[in-house]
């Protein structure tokens, strides 16, 4: 089953009328995702790809009983989109924005705290659920539903590993990316405490990077819970420069633990299978499904 979304999720994107929120969110609904409104300052009234356009969020909310918003405000305007989102109660918040300033992000994390809204982002590349819906710029490919759970810091290789899952046969339930910035809502560990939830997850890829500790929480995690499905992990940046940003604002060397080593070990002595490259990651899973699937057969009993 998937997480966060579902085919009740009524989505409004914050930016729709803009050029890559007009893009994105046609994609969306070409995808099948049921988008019921738009909401920008000023145009309110207006209709864009047909829906209704609002100038506040909370008037959409009214309107069309939305539940998720995708937000797709530039930089300088995008703290403010998730708080405005936050404060009208709005349950899930995507913001796919980049570049949001760290200090933006303290407040709209004291904004989060005691409200009802799960916030993933910024710098997400969204929510991708097979044939539920798709939030956000993630690539869907050849993906179909399944049980194959994917938590992921890295835009790129999640769709590479999403390729990699369709191609080894496997069924995706959900993907989410928590996108890569240093301060953001929603953390791998959360992702793995919904995915271990649900009786459905077969297993678990974890997509890490160098940078913070969050795979150090997930493998605390991991060790306290001791999965019944198997997870499979890849952490890259093995050779990324120390005090230098590699890619991802999040992506930053600062301290021993924050390194791929300390990622890969931690996550290592937690049970994690590691995939040794990124090219693996389909095949690792398969590998793993298979001996968990086999170990866990009863026996039958002696003639």
């Amino acid at each position: 089953m998937s997480i966060l979304v579902n085919r009740q999720t009524r989505v409004i994107c914050q930016g729709m009328t803009g050029r890559a929120g007009s893009q994105q969110t046609a994609a969306m609904m070409k995808y099948g995702t049921n988008v019921v409104a738009g909401v920008t300052p000023g145009k309110g009234g207006q209709r864009h790809l047909d829906l209704p356009i609002f100038d506040t969020v909370s008037e959409a909310v009214q309107q069309t009983r939305a539940n998720a918003s995708v937000i797709f405000a530039p930089p300088m305007h995008a703290a403010a989109a998730m708080i405005e989102a936050i404060e009208a109660e709005v349950p899930l918040v995507v913001t796919l924005t980049e570049h949001v300033p760290v200090l933006d992000m303290v407040r709209v994390c004291h904004a989060l705290k005691g409200s009802q809204t799960r916030l993933v982002g910024p710098n997400s590349e969204g929510i991708l659920a097979p044939g539920v819906c798709k939030l956000g710029v993630i690539a869907t490919g050849n993906v179909r539903p399944g049980g194959i759970g994917v938590v992921s810091r890295s835009a790129s290789l999640t769709s590479e590993v999403i390729a990699q899952i369709s191609a080894a046969g496997l069924g995706l339930s959900t993907s989410v990316g928590v996108g890569g910035d240093l301060v953001h809502g929603l953390t791998m560990k959360d992702c793995v405490e919904l995915f271990l939830a649900d009786e459905e997850t077969e297993g678990i890829v974890l997509i890490g990077e160098v940078g913070g500790t969050e795979e150090q929480y997930v493998a605390d995690l991991l060790r306290q819970k001791k999965p019944r499905v198997p997870v499979v992990a890849l952490v890259v940046g093995s050779h990324a420069p120390s005090e230098r940003r590699a890619g991802n604002a999040g992506a930053l060397l600062v301290h021993g633990r924050d390194t791929a080593a300390a990622k890969i070990a931690a996550l290592g002595r937690a049970g994690v299978i590691m995939a040794e490259s990124p090219h693996l990651v389909g095949e690792t899973m398969s590998v793993a499904l298979r001996n968990h699937k086999e170990q866990n057969q009863p026996r039958s009993a002696a003639g």
